[in-house]
């Protein structure tokens, strides 16, 4: 029951660390607790029983292994003899893992390819629908043009988008090919996304951005950071505003960030009516004639419905399209009065053009402006947050919170450690209780940097980042590592109370256990095999 202990722990562990991060992993860990305690149960009471059953002589060809047991055991003595060199090299390598680990460059998921992508496009502040109507074509054509073999369909809007809703704005979901039908990572959604960024960064008529889907659905709009710029010292508006756009250049100059976009509108021109309130009360009208007049000729209303060829339709009223163009002709338009005497706007109107928000966005009730971005090619997402949060420390009078999955990964970033700890601390209390020994639990979890070493080293060859999924890997090694020097104590200490000399009892503990520690060691590399080499949904 001794050898499962660390796995149990540090799949319970892992159980934690799915939770709190919000990753659907809860079925699968749930099983793996289930079968370790399954596990547990059938090595304390069945396991007499079967060996009986298997454990006979005669009948059976001999593989030889004793031999390489015999020259493992002659290797453990010849380092045991050599303790303090090794010692010094076990040191160095504690040492390697922690500036290995150090190292890493961090993030919360990798980019998966859902078989989707998204794109947005925003126009200048004030144009018409009409133009990005067009934008919206231009970037359909480049899709079916160029990407014509990885795009099944695609669906696009004009009107709203990218977290903002404007006549200047748009966006396009895009259904890619099925993953057997883009085989390459030259047709994964990160390349397709990748040159499509390219091809329009220098649209004239529009900022394009093309997106990859968030990895987790609701948490944000796409992938990379979500940060909100916060105005925490009260500052004007307009110095605000200010400052929003010294980070957004700053940002979009910066070699580490791409993609870095405001996910509101700009201030917009908006025409402003003044009533003077003493000729609406001479002329017999009130503010509220005005109002309805105004919202009526020139935003619409509603009346009733008709039915047209079994169909029915809504009526609209609604001043026609010349005589509303121009902020002249609201001097043309009169409002009827209680009396039902008429009056035009230039007789108690004045007109005038400023400059007014579109939208007032607030985070946790402090004026905010959401700002978007991605790391550059071959960065990570903890690299981008690092760099945006770097240029916002220098923007005076303002302050930064983080949203969407740029929150979890800072919240994961700080538990990692500490569910580290806990897991260590829980598998040595409960070695301590079952050897009712402080050194042996000891001597057990001094293996585990060798076998986490090899694992960041791995990452670090093939430039993975520091994501929850090496962590809970981490987790995992952390278990069989722990699991197999139990494999060799537990045979040491028995030997020891049979009267072997300390050295000697370890030593031929590790030679009795290794072909034990080589199975399933290897069974667990191969029962992994096909997560690392899988391709397509999910691989990552």
């Amino acid at each position: 029951p001794k050898y499962s202990v660390p796995n149990a722990m540090m799949v319970e562990a892992v159980q934690m660390l799915a939770r709190t991060e919000g990753i659907p992993l809860d079925p699968v860990y749930t099983g793996k607790i289930m079968a370790g305690l399954i596990g547990l149960a059938r090595q304390g009471f069945f396991k007499p029983g079967e060996a009986v059953l298997f454990l006979h002589t005669g009948g059976l060809p001999s593989l030889h292994a004793y031999e390489s047991a015999d020259r493992y055991k002659q290797t453990v003595r010849w380092i045991q003899d050599r303790k303090l060199i090794f010692m010094l090299i076990y040191g160095a390598v504690v040492l390697l893992l922690a500036g290995l680990f150090l190292r890493l460059p961090t993030g919360f998921l990798p980019t998966e390819d859902q078989g989707g992508a998204i794109v947005q496009f925003q126009l200048p502040a004030g144009a018409t629908l009409h133009r990005t109507v067009a934008v919206q074509r231009q970037v359909e054509d480049y899709f079916y043009e160029y990407e014509k073999q990885n795009i099944r369909t695609m669906f696009s809007v004009s009107g709203g988008g990218g977290g903002a809703s404007g006549q200047n704005t748009g966006q396009g979901f895009i259904n890619l090919t099925d993953w057997a039908d883009r085989k390459g990572k030259d047709n994964s959604a990160d390349a397709i996304v990748g040159r499509a960024s390219a091809a329009f960064h220098n649209f004239r008529d529009a900022r394009v951005f093309a997106l990859v889907p968030p990895a987790i659905r609701g948490l944000g709009q796409s992938d990379g950071f979500t940060m909100e710029l916060l105005n925490s010292s009260g500052m004007p508006r307009a110095e605000f505003d200010a400052a929003r756009d010294k980070l957004l250049q700053a940002a979009r100059n910066d070699p580490a960030l791409a993609s870095v976009r405001l996910t509101e509108l700009p201030d917009i021109a908006t025409l402003k009516i003044e009533t003077d309130a003493r000729k609406l009360a001479a002329l017999g009208l009130s503010q509220s004639d005005v109002n309805t007049t105004l919202s009526t000729a020139w935003g619409g209303r509603y009346v009733n419905d008709f039915v047209d060829r079994g169909r029915v339709k809504r009526v609209y009223v609604q001043g026609d399209a010349p005589y509303r163009a121009e902020p002249s002709d609201l001097g043309e338009w009169y409002v009827r009065g209680a009396a039902g005497q008429m009056a035009p706007f230039s007789s108690f109107a004045n007109v005038s053009w400023s400059q007014a928000p579109t939208t007032l966005s607030r985070f946790n009730g402090i004026s905010s402006y959401e700002i978007q971005g991605s790391a550059a090619p071959g960065g990570s997402s903890g690299q981008a947050m690092e760099a945006i949060e770097k240029l916002a420390s220098q923007i005076p009078g303002t302050s930064i919170a983080w949203s969407g999955l740029s929150y979890q990964e800072r919240l994961s970033s700080g538990q990692a450690p500490l569910l580290y700890g806990l897991s260590l601390l829980v598998v040595f209390l409960c070695l301590a209780a079952l050897y009712e020994s402080w050194s042996i639990p000891l001597a057990v979890l001094l293996v585990i940097p060798l076998g986490l070493v090899g694992a960041v080293l791995a990452v670090t060859l093939r430039g993975l980042i520091n994501d929850v999924y090496l962590q809970i890997g981490l987790l995992t090694t952390m278990g069989l590592a722990a699991k197999n020097a139990i494999l060799i104590v537990e045979f040491a200490e028995q030997a020891e109370k049979r009267g072997t000399p300390v050295v000697e009892a370890a030593i031929e503990a590790a030679r009795i256990r290794l072909r034990p520690i080589l199975m399933t060691s290897l069974a667990f590399v191969f029962g992994v095999l096909p997560l690392a080499i899988s391709t397509g949904a999910g691989a990552n």
